[in-house]
């Protein structure tokens, strides 16, 4: 994949948003976490772009951001620990959201 033209809190958001919709839903409180880690611009910005990818395009982009961002196993744990976050924010961490996590640390390791 080509080069992609995030800043670090843009990566951040776009990881945020594609967890918060492992379950489907996009529940208020998981928006206001992320809204914690970025200012509303940026978050309106790339979820925009969230809604126009799939789930293929979606961690495509992820992992050649984290590439490019130079994410080292430090990082990758901050991150891990932000989804985490957002994960609990709802007050329920389900199937969806516990598989979600899994495949991205499998993901985010084998960086």
């Amino acid at each position: 994949m080509k080069t992609i033209d995030w800043t670090r809190d843009e990566l951040v958001a776009y990881v945020l948003l594609f967890a918060a919709n492992s379950d489907f839903k996009e529940d208020n409180r998981e928006r206001d976490v992320i809204i914690s880690k970025v200012d509303i611009d940026t978050f309106q910005e790339i979820h925009d772009e969230f809604d126009r990818d799939n789930d293929y395009q979606s961690i495509q982009k992820i992992m050649t951001s984290l590439r490019q961002h130079n994410y080292d196993k430090d990082d990758v744990e901050i991150l891990l620990a932000d989804i985490k976050t957002l994960f609990f924010s709802d007050g329920e961490f389900n199937i969806n959201e516990r598989n979600m996590l899994k495949c991205l640390e499998r993901l985010f390791k084998s960086l």
